[in-house]
């Protein structure tokens, strides 16, 4: 079968042979209908993610939309090693196969279910623990991730959304959707002042952050607390990704003068049944237009286009079939 082939770590993949995947019990082969070109995608590639197992060559790919044997439509994932989603035939286990919603375009939704159940997930279960949301505050809210959180938050019932980035053409994005935006430059005090000054005297009921690093530690400074007045902050600090760095300093004094406490959040780290009740909830929203989820799609013999394309692209690249 044809697919899009990793030779090595740290290389550009190739279209290219590589055997099929054979039928195994527990597992079924289905066809692809597209798959995206996600952060986390790239990061296996590189060979250094927490997740890689190793063993060149390898096909890319995470999770996709694919045709079932029986022709359902159906959103699935978790291929074994060697074996990726970006092939004609992928082998995933039987019951990981979940039937798109009537009406949902496939590209929409291979493009937009990892990115916002990043989100949706530390969303749902604040909401389920505290009956709500009050404000909540994304850090790298101008990627694709920070975007569709943001549109996720205002769904879920925010009172309040702000979102701190970089890109200014995807601040004004944010807005749209109605957040408070805050531009972020390379001067973490700056950060800082500008993070506080978002926020103004609302502390967040939760901090959603794609990228860790540098900007959470500006973060965490605007967040610091002066004073022995009574604070009734509870602040939910969810670390998500790591784009800006992998490690960030988290002050005593913080976690000493307020309520804060610092988790994470991935598919990895959630229990099974509540990775699929949100995942079936975020189709019916990307079925319905509640979230909009930029995409281009590619054929899977240009992945080499797609590749390049997805690294700096406001839409989220999706290869696709011939």
């Amino acid at each position: 079968m044809k697919a899009a082939v990793i030779p090595a770590p740290g290389t550009d993949p190739a279209y290219d042979d590589f055997v099929d995947p054979v039928e195994e019990p527990g597992r079924a082969i289905v066809s692809l209908v597209a798959a995206g070109i996600h952060p986390v995608v790239r990061l296996l590639a590189a060979g250094n993610y927490y997740a890689s197992t190793g063993g060149y060559p390898q096909i890319l790919g995470v999770d996709a939309v694919a045709r079932t044997e029986e022709g359902a439509v159906v959103y699935t994932g978790y291929p074994r090693p060697p074996f990726g989603t970006f092939a004609e035939r992928i082998s995933v286990p039987e019951g990981m196969r979940f039937e798109l919603p009537d009406g949902a375009d496939p590209i929409a939704v291979a493009a937009g279910i990892n990115p916002g159940l990043a989100s949706w997930l530390p969303l749902r279960a604040r909401r389920a623990e505290t009956g709500g949301l009050g404000t909540v505050l994304i850090l790298g809210a101008t990627g694709m991730a920070g975007r569709l959180a943001a549109q996720n938050a205002v769904a879920l019932g925010a009172r309040r959304v702000v979102g701190a980035g970089r890109n200014r053409t995807a601040l004004g994005q944010l807005e749209g959707y109605g957040a408070t935006t805050v531009a972020l430059t390379d001067e973490r005090d700056a950060n800082a002042h500008a993070i506080a000054a978002g926020l103004g005297d609302d502390a967040p009921d939760l901090v959603l952050d794609f990228v860790w690093g540098p900007v959470a530690e500006a973060a965490f400074a605007a967040l610091a607390r002066r004073g022995w007045g009574e604070d009734n902050a509870d602040i939910a600090y969810v670390e998500i990704g790591a784009m800006a760095g992998e490690q960030a300093s988290v002050p005593g004094s913080l976690l000493r003068s307020r309520r804060f406490r610092v988790t994470g959040s991935s598919q990895a780290s959630t229990a099974i049944a509540d990775v699929v009740a949100a995942l079936r909830s975020y189709m019916e929203m990307i079925a319905a237009g509640h979230v909009v989820v930029p995409a281009r799609a590619y054929p899977l013999s240009r992945i080499g286009e797609a590749w390049t394309a997805a690294s700096g692209s406001s839409e989220r690249a999706v290869v696709v079939p011939e």
